[in-house]
């Protein structure tokens, strides 16, 4: 039987952490390819997946290998509360960039443009994994597939297209741009093949997406208040796309 940890070492700087219960059991269920998975108790981890995954149970009972504590702990920057970790494979580049090129598309994609904090792009990618949006697009420097960001996003990476490009690599698609500036979201109906930009966090958004964009939108917002969230901005416009029909 092959050394788990031997495995875990040799392709650890090639993969993508799979950081607790949860963003091992998205990845399984949407497909990734796991070399291999550990935890520092086995039955713990089979009885979540009997209450929380009885989908995937199957499938992580051959995954899992008890490993002990301090070997667990050795392998994850930092011990997650199930104390379940696994190695999975980056999907295809050339994949993702056929499918977010695809058309006609029938959900939007999301772009964050040169976001900054690691948790809020997680958060993000997490939302659109759950409103079936075609992809997640990232300019600027941050890597969408840090771990911090994955574990943010609870794994759901491989639900949805996670890429970084520049500006002038966007999909094509009519693009609407968030800014306080805009016209209310409330007055648009926002079609299948948006592509939905939102700025950073502290300086919104970049003077080549702002050139780029087609539209400018704003959300809602009570005087006084300077600005929502990133994950929630992107939450409230994903739900007037996915509520069009009502």
């Amino acid at each position: 039987m092959t050394d788990p940890v031997s495995v875990w070492r040799r392709l650890a700087d090639s993969s993508v952490l799979l950081d607790g219960f949860h963003a091992l059991k998205h990845a399984v269920r949407f497909g990734a390819r796991i070399p291999v998975a550990v935890t520092a108790d086995r039955a713990a981890a089979l009885a979540l997946a009997d209450e929380l995954a009885p989908d995937v149970r199957q499938t992580l009972e051959g995954l899992l290998t008890e490993v002990p504590e301090t070997t667990y702990a050795s392998l994850v920057p930092r011990p997650h509360p199930t104390a379940v970790a696994a190695l999975a494979v980056r999907p295809s580049r050339s994949a993702h960039l056929e499918r977010l090129a695809h058309t006609p598309r029938t959900a939007p994609v999301v772009v964050l443009d040169n976001p900054r904090n690691l948790g809020n792009t997680g958060a993000v990618i997490r939302l659109a994994a759950g409103f079936g949006a075609t992809g997640v697009v990232t300019t600027g420097t941050l890597d969408p597939w840090h771990p911090t960001v994955v574990r943010g996003g609870a794994g759901l990476h491989f639900a949805t297209a996670v890429e970084r490009l520049d500006v002038g690599e966007l999909p094509a698609g009519p693009l609407f741009a968030l800014d306080p500036e805009g016209d209310d979201i409330r007055g648009t109906k926002l079609p299948d093949d948006a592509v939905l930009a939102f700025g950073s966090e502290r300086s919104g958004l970049s003077a080549p997406l702002r050139a780029r964009a087609d539209h400018l939108l704003s959300l809602p917002m009570r005087p006084q208040v300077s600005s929502y969230n990133l994950a929630t901005s992107v939450a409230m416009t994903l739900y007037h796309w996915s509520a069009r029909g009502f």
